[in-house]
């Protein structure tokens, strides 16, 4: 017997409003009702994901309900979770409901919420995470002096909420007029554990060679603390300072070897835009055997992503200064100016 056409109307109709009403509810104190799919609760902000209009985030003391069509984890504020659905069976109350119990509790005792099955985010965010990058740069001139630079470098950090390690290294090479300007390698460890609120205690090592410089090896190993003068979500300036210990020794025969305790200073500024960022690092390492025989780096970088994902632009200049450079025909000021190709992946840092 075939259907006549109303009714079949009907039921697709019907089916249709089931399924519109298969979705997560959000009301709010305005009287707002927001339909669409709760993806979090967590620091006070409830994240709802809806077809008309993306991700729309609602703070927690401005919910007056939330109701929800899947079962979900919710953790409580003494730290139980229930796995279930939630309801708002009357005003002021909120219910979660699973095969084995139903649960009562106010929205304002929610701490966060999370899909069922999936993992606990306050869990999640204890967790160190590694973070890559590797960059490679080639500039050249050509004309009254031809010139070829090439760089290559790689980091590794690994960032948890309170502490950072980060490994280093990279090599340099310049070539000038058929003579080699630039030789030069580094490699160095960095890591920074916080005692409280804009405070950190750091350890850092690093050595390397500049063959050009007649600095056969050179290492500094120093440890001190860090203060964060600003620490916001896109802005960040960082000050160490701590003791040191450099050595350097040389090529030339006859160059008595520098092995002094010493200072090490330190300032890193970091700024995010809507599509770029830079970032400036300045280090200062002065030997207490002789005041004027110090070290000073600095590099400055504006950083541009060319996809979203993964690869970035980044282009400045670095700057090595050796006050008392071990063979005299060698300047003291070693500046280079650079493009850089950098490939991002593993965790994102907070």
């Amino acid at each position: 017997m075939a259907f006549p056409k109303f009714a079949r109307f009907s039921m697709c109709a019907a089916l249709f409003c089931a399924l519109r009403l298969s979705a997560d509810v959000v009301e709010t104190r305005n009287g707002a009702r927001l339909v669409g799919k709760i993806t979090s609760i967590k620091n006070v902000i409830v994240t709802l994901n809806t077809d008309y209009a993306g991700e729309i985030k609602i703070k927690q003391d401005q919910v007056t309900s939330i109701t929800t069509d899947n079962p979900v984890a919710v953790k409580l504020e003494d730290g139980s979770v229930i796995v279930g659905v939630i309801s708002a069976p009357e005003a002021n109350k909120q219910r979660i409901t699973n095969p084995e119990k139903s649960v009562d509790f106010v929205l304002n005792s929610i701490r966060s919420s999370w899909a069922a099955g999936g993992e606990d985010p306050d869990v999640v965010a204890m967790r160190r995470k590694w973070s890559y990058e590797a960059s490679a740069d080639v500039n050249g001139r050509s004309g009254t002096q031809n010139q070829l630079t090439t760089g290559y470098a790689f980091r590794a950090k690994l960032t948890g909420p309170n502490d950072t390690f980060q490994y280093y290294t990279n090599y340099l090479r310049q070539e000038t007029g058929g003579q080699v300007s630039a030789d030069q390698f580094r490699a160095g460890v960095d890591y920074a554990d916080t005692i409280n609120d804009g405070k950190t205690w750091y350890v850092r090592d690093e050595g390397g060679f500049d063959r050009v410089a007649d600095i056969k090896i050179y290492d500094v190993a120093a440890t001190g603390f860090g203060y964060d003068f600003i620490k916001e979500k896109n802005q960040i300036f960082t000050g160490r300072v701590g003791l040191s210990y450099r050595y350097d020794e040389y090529t030339t025969p006859g160059t008595a070897s520098l092995s002094s305790a010493g200072a090490d200073l330190g300032l890193q500024y970091g700024l995010k835009f809507k599509n770029s960022d830079i970032s400036d690092k300045i280090s200062f390492v002065p030997a207490f055997q002789d005041l004027g025989n110090f070290v000073l780096t600095h590099e400055f970088a504006y950083n541009v992503p060319i996809d979203k994902a993964r690869w970035k632009l980044s282009v400045g200049v670095s700057n090595d200064y050796y006050s008392r450079p071990p063979v005299g025909t060698v300047d003291k000021l070693d500046t280079l100016y650079f493009a850089r190709l950098v490939l991002s992946w593993g965790a994102t840092p907070p």
